[in-house]
């Protein structure tokens, strides 16, 4: 009890003043939740509030159609998340009569909706103990006690999960665990965190081992795999271009993207114009120039992308139809937003 009002008693004197805060809709806190879900508070601010601008209810949000959604989520990035908040959007507004379920029992059986984010709707909008535990509370929680137990590992999952419930305030489930986090955001920091004047400066087994920087362990990632991306930007004499929709369960579904050739290394001019994917897209006489003269590296949680830009330009193409100037109409991958900001100021 001890640890649960000393955390408290922080958070009331130094929380942070975030619009969803003000609210008990359920409703605006999964919004919250989920865009904050891989995304800083400051990048997400924006778009919370972009979002609750456009869709003040969740029958606003059901009865978008899902490109436009797409299209307010770019820049976020894990687009899944804007797909399933979607997709559950319309089951809670269809199937539901738009009354959000109450339990986290309920909750989590929403689409794109996990412990973490069930336990934060039903603490903070329903007053049910059930404690949050995400990137902020693994750091605060193992270094308060000296856990070396990997975080991301099965057994510390459970571990982390167990504890966190064992000290959090039944009376005030959902301040106890907006405190957890702020305190990992903003005093518990993964560098340099503000031990000097911590208020548990005096029972913390990180502080008092020396061990603040190793905690909490981290299982080794996954792998990264290299991908070789090469965009085909065809710039037709009548100003069109080819814009095409990715399908399947891949990365930015729903988005558009240019005509795309990957390739398992990185390839030239010669090999580009020579490759049947080129051939079969452009059969007419084209100019093809290559748009930045240095590999860009985007890269997502498991994956880099190594991509060249190429310029396309031909007279007319009878499968361009998309026009220039309405290409900022289209959900795109951020990679694919910077080429055309740059794109643009060189034209």
């Amino acid at each position: 009890m001890k640890f649960s009002n000393t955390l408290v008693s922080w958070y009331l004197q130094n929380n942070r003043d975030l619009p969803w805060r003000k609210s008990k809709n359920p409703y605006f806190i999964w919004l919250s939740e989920i865009m904050l879900q891989q995304t800083r508070v400051a990048q997400g601010l924006s778009y919370y509030l972009k979002f609750t601008r456009t869709f003040p209810t969740v029958f606003d949000l059901a009865k978008a159609d899902e490109s436009t959604v797409l299209k307010m989520w770019q820049g976020l990035g894990y687009y899944s998340r804007a797909r399933n908040l979607h997709f559950s959007a319309k089951h809670i507004a269809q199937e539901l009569n738009g009354q959000f379920p109450t339990s986290y029992t309920e909750i989590i059986k929403l689409k794109g909706i996990g412990d973490y984010t069930a336990s934060a709707i039903a603490s903070i909008c329903f007053n049910e103990s059930t404690a949050v535990v995400d990137g902020n509370v693994y750091r605060v929680l193992s270094r308060y006690f000296g856990i070396q137990t990997a975080t991301n590992s099965t057994l510390g999952i459970k571990e982390f999960k167990a504890l966190a419930q064992s000290l959090i305030d039944s009376s005030q489930p959902g301040t106890f665990n907006q405190a957890i986090m702020d305190f990992g955001a903003l005093h518990c920091k993964p560098q340099n965190p503000l031990c000097e004047s911590c208020p548990f400066s005096d029972s913390c087994v990180a502080l008092e081992k020396k061990i603040t920087k190793e905690l909490p362990v981290k299982e080794k990632k996954i792998k990264v795999r290299k991908r070789y991306f090469n965009f085909l930007v065809l710039k037709t004499d009548d100003n069109k271009t080819i814009l095409t929709e990715r399908k399947g369960k891949g990365i930015w579904q729903g988005m558009y993207q240019f005509p795309l050739i990957e390739c398992e290394k990185k390839i030239h001019q010669k090999e580009i114009i020579s490759s049947e994917a080129f051939t079969d897209l452009f059969p007419d006489e084209t100019t093809l120039s290559l748009f930045n003269s240095k590999e860009i590296v985007h890269k997502l949680s498991h994956q880099h992308l190594y991509t060249q830009f190429w310029i396309v330009e031909t007279k007319t193409l009878k499968n361009a139809d998309i026009l220039w100037e309405n290409i900022q109409d289209y959900p795109v991958p951020v990679l694919i937003a910077n080429f055309l900001e740059a794109f643009e100021m060189v034209k």
